[in-house]
Formats: structure tokens, sequence, C-alpha cells
């Protein structure tokens, strides 16, 4: 068994014994066509890990805080689901030019207070952000929660993430391709 294999069953195992706010039970996993039809909306395919997640754990209702967000409908906790916030958000992002989405960061749970877990679907290790938008400045409202996916899951299965062991000293490193990547997606 895989490293991803075994950090996936661990995840089955919490999913099927935490419930997240607003969830009154763990959805279903999505099939082959629900996801081929959120990859097609969105112009880019997830992660193998993050497919995982919703082909064999669940579409959306675990995971830290508010849980993973459904992929492509909208959940019971009434939250938007990945692929209309995502789309959404670069809709956007182009009506208010100070304010840009970076294209292929898939927000994937929602924090409250606006802020949002992101997977950055253009990182070879899915690289998850923190969208933190309050202080009210775009160059510092994104921030690398974790290097990849499986380090973020991982860090949820074992209660050791940032979120479950705050202190007063931890700070997240800020994401430096912010504005690169979104001149990228204004260039073209």
């Amino acid at each position: 068994m895989t490293e991803n294999e075994q950090l996936l069953a661990r995840g089955a195992a919490k999913a099927r014994n935490t419930r997240p706010w607003g969830w009154p039970s763990l959805p279903e996993p999505v099939d082959e066509a629900t996801l081929a039809r959120a990859e097609a909306a969105l112009g880019f395919t997830l992660p193998s890990l993050l497919s995982d997640l919703y082909l064999r754990i669940g579409d959306g209702g675990f995971g830290p805080e508010y849980g993973l967000l459904p992929l492509l409908d909208s959940p019971p906790a009434g939250e938007p689901a990945a692929v209309v916030q995502y789309l959404a958000n670069r809709d956007s992002g182009r009506k208010d030019p100070d304010w840009p989405w970076p294209e292929g960061v898939l927000p994937i749970s929602h924090w409250g207070c606006a802020m949002y877990a992101c997977v950055d679907c253009r990182s070879p290790q899915a690289t998850v952000l923190l969208f933190e938008p309050n202080p009210g400045d775009p160059d510092r409202a994104w921030f690398v929660d974790t290097p990849d996916l499986a380090d973020w899951l991982r860090a949820w299965v074992d209660g050791t993430g940032w979120y479950d062991v705050m202190d007063d000293e931890f700070q997240m490193p800020a994401w430096t391709d912010f504005r690169i990547r979104t001149a990228q997606a204004s260039a073209s």
C-alpha cells in the first residue's frame, strides 16, 4: 500500500467518525462523470490526491473546520461548491482587477470570515494555500498553508494542523507567486 493509499484510508476513517459544522452526514463520493464535468467547467484537472478525496471518501463534508466543500453541487451546509466558488472568484477578479483570483487555485474549504483553504492545481505538489482577505490588501492575503496536499490532509488526520495547535508565534509564509500568477492570467 502506497503512502497516499494509507493516508486516504486514514482520512476515510476519520471522515466517517467526525462531522464538520453544518454537515448532517458524510456525503457519498462523486462518480467519474461528476469529476469530468467539474474539470471541464474548471478548465484544468485536479491533482490526483484531491480527485481521490472526492472519488473515494465523499463529496465534501470532512476535513478541518467547516470541511471540504462539495465539488460541483451545493452542500447541505449552504456553502457554494468548490467549482462554483472558483468560477465566481475568477469572475469577481476580472471585474475588480485589484483583487484578481489566480488561475488554477481551487478553494476547497471555507474557514469562515471569507477565508479559504485552496489547492494550487498548477503546482506539481498541489500546494495548499490560505486566502485571508480580511486585512484588505490582496498582496497580503495569500499564504502557504502546507507545501503539498498530502501534508495538509495528514495534519488534519493527525490533529497537528495550525488550526489544532495554534500558538501566538505561528506565522504562515506569504505565497510569493501571487502577483506572478495573476499577472500571467491577466496578460493572456
